[in-house]
């Protein structure tokens, strides 16, 4: 009698139907998709500020690889990192030594934006505002300053004005606090966006961060809103991860993108390159993911924008 052969798959299995098969085969899709997909800049400025001061969301992470993905599809990109750790310009290439002049010197001194802005190796299209340790005692240091929540704004306007070449998006990547530095952000922005974490306690603190935001539209920013929540970290393995997302597009159906990024080890990997996943793996199902929310973003503003004509 023929023993079975343990190395044989059963009959009734076939790859195709396996798991990994159906998500390579969706990765693949989403590729031609992605080559396919046309988007048209609208011709203005867009200043997004990436806040959350629930830590560990993927904000830096979300501001550099939705910069690089935007530049990747035409626009010019500048990143503002106001957070003191710096590493939205060490995942942009960017030297952000003490020496460096940095955005410290922009609020602090009052530099021109113009003087510190370096461009990251990846991509003539993808600039950068870095940050130093200096900013660090930034907060401290702005409490005596003259007009101390527009400076960030100040600064931004003068640089758009002496500009040759239009810039098509400013990400400002906010420190995980509501502290001053961010208080510059929002007032130097039009549009908030949200990373959101698909774990348990996601909305936790939201609420704190949009009475912030009111506060800042009835003070110091009117022109601020919510424009766009991006859910992160998403394990699609999870029931907990889909009812997060279900609940999140429950309360914000308007701002959240359709697309969400997973929870990815080349994501992860890329920043200790000094590079964002765009450049380190671009074929990835993260790096796929940042390019598709960038469609989405400029599809977005241009739907906005054929709605206002």
């Amino acid at each position: 009698m023929k023993q079975p052969d343990e190395t044989e798959a059963p009959a009734s299995f076939s790859f195709d139907d396996s798991p990994i098969a159906r998500e390579l085969a969706d990765l693949s899709a989403r590729r031609k998709a992605l080559e396919h997909a046309t988007v048209q800049l609208t011709g203005r400025t867009r200043v997004l500020t990436i806040s959350n001061q629930k830590g560990g969301v993927g904000k830096t992470t979300t501001t550099v690889n939705l910069a690089a993905a935007l530049a990747d599809r035409g626009a010019r990109v500048l990143v503002i990192d106001l957070d003191p750790q710096g590493n939205a310009s060490t995942a942009l290439g960017v030297p952000h030594t003490a020496e460096t002049p940095s955005v410290y010197d922009v609020l602090i001194d009052e530099f021109p934006l113009a003087d510190i802005v370096q461009v990251s190796p990846e991509s003539p299209n993808l600039l950068c505002a870095p940050s130093t340790i200096h900013l660090a005692g930034a907060e401290i240091e702005l409490v005596s300053q003259v007009a101390r929540e527009h400076r960030l704004r100040t600064a931004v306007e003068d640089y758009l004005e002496g500009l040759e070449e239009r810039i098509d998006f400013i990400l400002i990547d906010c420190p995980p606090s509501l502290g001053l530095l961010t208080i510059n952000a929002f007032t130097a922005a039009g549009e908030l966006l949200i990373p959101i974490q698909c774990e348990y306690y996601a909305l936790e603190g939201l609420s704190q961060l949009l009475g912030t935001v009111r506060m800042i539209q009835k003070h110091l920013n009117p022109q601020l809103h919510l424009s766009t929540i991006i859910l992160t970290m998403y394990d699609g393995r999870t029931r907990l991860a889909q009812q997060v997302a279900d609940e999140v597009r429950a309360h914000f159906p308007q701002e959240v993108l359709e697309t969400v990024i997973p929870r990815s080890v080349r994501v992860s990997e890329a920043p200790s390159f000094g590079q964002t996943v765009i450049a380190y793996d671009g074929q990835s199902a993260g790096a796929i993911a940042y390019r598709e929310a960038a469609v989405e973003i400029i599809r977005r503003d241009s739907a906005t924008k054929e709605g206002n004509a």
